[in-house]
């Protein structure tokens, strides 16, 4: 299993271990993990799961008053190394 992948399971488990419910999704080049956080999530959990998402590649914050807080993270996955890289992404 590539690390990527492997670094993606592990934020989602840990995310769970906090209470919360991960959504893990598998991209082209990267793998989502979304969570939704509750109003009343206790607040001396939030450092924990900053501290979880800091793991990733990418986190953010979504809020909103329709669909409330969701916390996100993605993880760019394994980029199989060939002979001619152009840049990031941009493989013959």
């Amino acid at each position: 299993m590539p690390a990527s992948e492997l670094s993606a399971e592990n934020i989602a488990a840990r995310l769970s271990a906090a209470g919360l419910t991960p959504r893990v999704e598998q991209h082209a080049r990267h793998t989502s993990i979304e969570v939704e956080v509750p109003d009343d999530f206790p607040a001396g959990s939030w450092r924990e799961v900053l501290e979880v998402v800091a793991d990733a590649d990418r986190f953010g914050l979504l809020t909103s008053s329709v669909n409330g807080r969701t916390l996100w993270a993605a993880v760019r996955r394994t980029v199989p190394a060939t002979g001619d890289v152009r840049g990031p992404g941009h493989q013959r």
